[in-house]
């Protein structure tokens, strides 16, 4: 049930995602759209709720709380990002908005890069700190190496974006040099 749960929770995330996108470009009822895209949240609070029932009515912790805890950090910490990532993408291709402006090149793109990191870390300890209340939860009667075991996946994924960030301030990309045909312009191309 939880796993069912979860797929319907990140399908219903898509789902208002579009609604609302499809409110504020196609429709032009941008307050509309800001209603369907505060429901978001709703979704992550009944998954928390009806995991909480599930373990206190006896169920055994297992995997699927543990993916549970997981989405619902994903969702607090990157959910705000995602839609406003998608949003950008959807002003511009549909709505003439600016281009998405995600920086390519040096210490930009390693700023860029850390930003995000710290948002998968908040994803990792929000996941972490939501197994421990659920492993206090069940208590000492139930078997929670389950839960355990996410809470180390997320210090892997802490791990994880650390490297990425740190790669791209170690290792900076550089942009393409410029030719120099391509610098100077010729006398053909201002005309």
């Amino acid at each position: 049930m939880i796993v069912t749960l979860v797929i319907i929770c990140e399908a219903g995330f898509w789902v208002l995602l579009a609604a609302g996108l499809a409110l504020r470009y196609w429709a032009k009822m941008p307050r509309a759209s800001i209603g369907v895209l505060l429901c978001e949240p709703l979704l992550e609070a009944v998954l928390f709720v009806v995991t909480a029932i599930d373990l206190r009515n006896g169920a055994e912790p297992d995997w699927k709380h543990g993916l549970a805890a997981v989405y619902i950090g994903y969702s607090a910490a990157l959910g705000h990002y995602t839609v406003k990532w998608v949003d950008v993408r959807v002003a511009h291709r549909f709505a003439g908005g600016p281009p998405p402006s995600t920086p390519k090149y040096g210490m930009p793109r390693a700023v860029h890069e850390w930003q995000l990191a710290a948002r998968w870390i908040l994803a990792a300890l929000i996941a972490m700190a939501l197994l421990q209340g659920a492993v206090w939860y069940v208590g000492g009667e139930g078997d929670v190496d389950s839960l355990r075991m996410w809470q180390q996946r997320m210090l892997w994924v802490i791990g994880i974006n650390v490297i990425i960030a740190a790669t791209y301030t170690v290792f900076p990309k550089k942009a393409p040099a410029v030719r120099d045909d391509e610098a100077k312009p010729s006398f053909l191309s201002r005309l």
